[in-house]
């Protein structure tokens, strides 16, 4: 089981590997009613959401289930209302094992 400090070093690991791949961090954990979204991101005009997951034993990718897409989709809604944009956007996962970080773009189904 994850550990809240587990939780946090992923989310470093993924900021930093985010600015080393020229990402600008625009917040961390942001917070609506219906949930949070880890990473704000900027990179070429397009906004980045995104859902940082950390695993050891298995591909964190299958803990971004639809109901958690759902909740992520709505707090985007909540993030335009705050901060009105009219920059592109997308939803990416950042998968955080011991070994590696990998970026999946575009997770939306």
């Amino acid at each position: 089981f994850m550990s809240l400090e587990d939780g946090k070093r992923a989310e470093e690991k993924a900021s930093s590997y985010l600015e080393a791949l020229g990402y600008t961090i625009l917040t961390c954990n942001f917070h609506s009613k219906f949930g949070e979204i880890d990473i704000i991101a900027q990179k070429e005009g397009v906004i980045h959401f995104c859902e940082v997951k950390f695993s050891q034993h298995y591909d964190p990718l299958w803990r971004i289930t639809p109901s958690k897409l759902a909740k992520i989709i709505k707090t985007i809604g909540y993030y335009f209302l705050r901060y009105p944009s009219s920059s592109d956007y997308q939803i990416d996962a950042i998968l955080v094992t011991n070994e590696k970080i990998e970026i999946i773009k575009n997770i939306s189904y």
